[in-house]
């Protein structure tokens, strides 16, 4: 199940927000079980900015939307819906998802953010030299690792040519092709440490020898850029898939540089991505995109163009992506975001990478002082005395369960029995721990252990820890019953109940017609000799083809061909054109002359229900819905309490 399905209709899921303070009084009930004003006015005002119908948001009109919101919670629970296996698994996802945001040392995290958010100004470009060394390598092996980085080290640091050394020495495959350089980078980009040297080494000089996961480096910093921000682009696009054949891919590429050559005569940029740019979703808008920065598109060539580009050169020669043929239009540069503007977003990152674990050793210590947690000493010594070095074989069997019942770990009012521990260690001998001697193994098993449990007790404890927290696990369970109570009785319906279907649409036939379209051939100029010319090739019956090839010279696109069917008020048709079959006279558009030939002509008229079928759902399953609201408000009994409801409304007027 999509979470993002459950937004239905008033937006009764998400965060809690901050409302106003007001008495917990009985508003109204079902079926005799009452419901509060607290939770109608959190909901209320969470929600306010989030309708479009700005009668949702008179107080009464909202009313009777929440009233039907909980009488369609009561029909799922009379259909007993919350017994379902997916409900409940999905449920439990959530809680495992919303309580993240819980599991974290706020301090530590601001701290983290605010540094990445630091590194983020700047882009560093630097190179490494890489000494491999697992991370549960023996001793031996990594004091070899250590002693070899040293020894480059060395070399580096007294002048030797850091590119040559990568050659010589790194174990990173790519080495001996790029001299261990990695370009241009931010935070995030590479794991922290490695991150952390990088930012804490002055551009050209060296590093000292630091260890990652991978082993151990060194690291020469060449470079440090200012981060290049955002940049808004229009562009136009001509489709050129790779899988295409050679005769598409060539009329692809001649297009885009007819375009091209139409802008360098002076034609206005939008008019020409209106008129044929492929990015349907920005060429109605003049081939104007979103703005963006570095990483945000799935073309790096694009980026590099478009920040390539500025006021002083604004447009780009046409270039090929992985998507097809562009060209592109400066619009706007803007600078980097600030904190605030990124907050969420690094934030996420965060609780990604390897700063995590600085956020978790954090927690568990603050954990560790707010319960009361004991260990059985007595108990933990004979359960070490049980494990032998056949654990670093993976080869320790467990000793007898029976043995180790008694309590090993108190965690205020819980207890978990040694048992527990025995059959977490038997587990974790899988991971393939190296540490020696056998009992500092254990110990540092245990101190796993014993975090993951006080954790697991902490989110446990999240609701009476926290009023919010239960506020939102309470919306959301209702939501998921919401969902499936709609996909059983509304959407599900809409979609097989074909006769019901075909009857609402016979009865709002109105609703569903299409414009006046036609089957055209148009033919666009800045010259109104050529489109002259052009419309009497088109008197002729001559080919769209026919035309650019007479009309076009070999420096000079003079004339633009488009043909299909369009339907009233659509960019590609000039305004003024009329829906008649024939050739047009000439039309005058901006500065622009168009000529037009209409091949057929398909007047207004109603649709079919194939051809409005996904509206036609849509708004069959609206009035299935409020047909079945009424239907449940008189399947249960729903009492309002008046008095109580006229003084909250004067509370949330104040």
């Amino acid at each position: 199940m999509n979470f993002n399905k459950l937004m239905l209709g008033i937006c009764f899921l998400g965060m809690v927000a901050t409302a106003q303070k007001v008495k917990k009084e009985e508003l109204f009930t079902i079926d005799n079980k009452p419901y509060y004003s607290d939770e109608f006015v959190r909901v209320y005002k969470k929600n306010l900015d989030l309708v479009k119908d700005e009668s949702q948001k008179d107080l009464d009109q909202y009313l009777e939307l929440f009233i039907g919101y909980k009488l369609k919670i009561n029909k799922a629970y009379k259909l007993g819906l919350e017994k379902g296996g997916a409900y409940h698994q999905e449920l439990n996802q959530y809680r495992d998802q919303l309580a993240k945001g819980y599991m974290t040392d706020t301090k530590v995290t601001k701290e983290l953010v605010d540094e990445a958010y630091q590194r983020s100004l700047k882009e560093i470009r630097a190179s490494h030299i890489l000494i491999l060394a697992d991370e549960n390598a023996v001793p031996a092996d990594t004091l070899k690792a250590w002693n070899k980085i040293q020894e480059v080290y060395k070399k580096a640091a007294a002048g030797e040519d850091f590119d040559k050394l990568a050659e010589q020495y790194s174990q990173d495959p790519s080495a001996k092709e790029n001299k261990g350089d990695l370009g241009y980078f931010s935070a995030f980009r590479m794991v922290y440490p490695f991150e952390n040297a990088a930012y804490k080494t002055a551009k050209g000089q060296v590093s000292k020898p630091f260890r990652t996961r991978f082993g151990y480096h060194i690291l020469k910093v060449d470079d440090v850029r200012d981060n290049r921000g955002e940049v808004s682009v229009a562009h136009i696009m001509v489709l050129s898939p790779a899988d295409a054949d050679e005769a598409t891919k060539a009329a692809a590429k001649q297009k885009i540089f007819d375009v091209y050559q139409k802008l360098q005569q002076g034609e206005n940029f939008e008019s020409l991505a209106k008129q044929f740019s492929d990015d349907k979703s920005s060429s109605s808008k003049g081939g104007v995109l979103n703005r963006f920065g570095s990483g945000q598109l799935s073309s790096e060539e694009f980026e590099n163009v478009a920040f390539s580009l500025s006021k002083d050169k604004p447009l780009s020669e046409p270039f090929q992506s992985a998507f097809g043929w562009h060209i592109v239009k400066f619009i706007d540069r803007y600078p980097v975001k600030t904190l605030a503007e990124m907050q969420a977003e690094l934030e996420s990152k965060v609780s990604k990478d390897d700063r995590s674990k600085l956020i978790a050793e954090s927690m568990s210590e603050k954990l560790h002082k707010k319960y009361n947690v004991k260990r059985n000493d007595k108990m933990y010594k004979a359960v070490k005395a049980t494990v032998t070095d056949d654990y670093y074989k993976s080869e320790w069997k467990k000793p007898n369960l029976d043995n180790f019942k008694d309590k090993l770990l108190t965690v205020k009012d819980s207890v978990y029995p040694a048992s527990n521990f025995v059959n977490y260690l038997f587990i974790q001998q899988k991971a393939g721990h190296t540490e020696k001697p056998i009992g500092a193994l254990v110990d540092k098993v245990y101190a796993k252990y014993e975090d993951e449990q006080l954790n697991s007790y902490y989110k446990g404890d999240l609701e009476k820890e926290f009023p919010e927290f239960a506020a939102v696990m309470d919306e959301y369970r209702d939501g998921l019953l919401l969902f499936d109570l709609m996909e059983k009785e509304i959407w599900q319906r809409s979609k097989t109940d074909t006769l019901g279907l075909k009857a609402y649409f016979e009865q709002n036939k109105a609703n569903y017609s299409w414009k006046n379209r036609a089957d055209v051939v148009i033919a666009s100029s800045t010259s109104q000799d050529v489109i002259k010319e052009a419309r009497k090739m088109l008197q002729k019956d001559a080919a769209a083809d026919a035309i650019k090839q007479k009309l076009n010279v070999k420096d000079k696109v003079n004339v633009m061909t488009t043909s299909g069917t369009f339907e009233e008020g659509n960019d590609a048709l000039p305004k003024g054109m009329k829906f008649e079959k024939g050739v047009s006279e000439i039309i005058k558009d901006g500065d622009y002359y168009f000529v037009v030939k209409v091949n057929k002509v398909m007047p207004a008229g109603p649709k079919t229900l194939d051809e409005a079928k996904g509206k036609v759902v849509n708004d069959y399953q609206q009035s299935l819905e409020e047909n079945w609201v009424k239907d449940l408000r008189k399947e249960f009994t729903v009492v309002v309490n008046r008095p109580n409801f006229e003084e909250l409304k004067k509370e949330m007027k104040q």
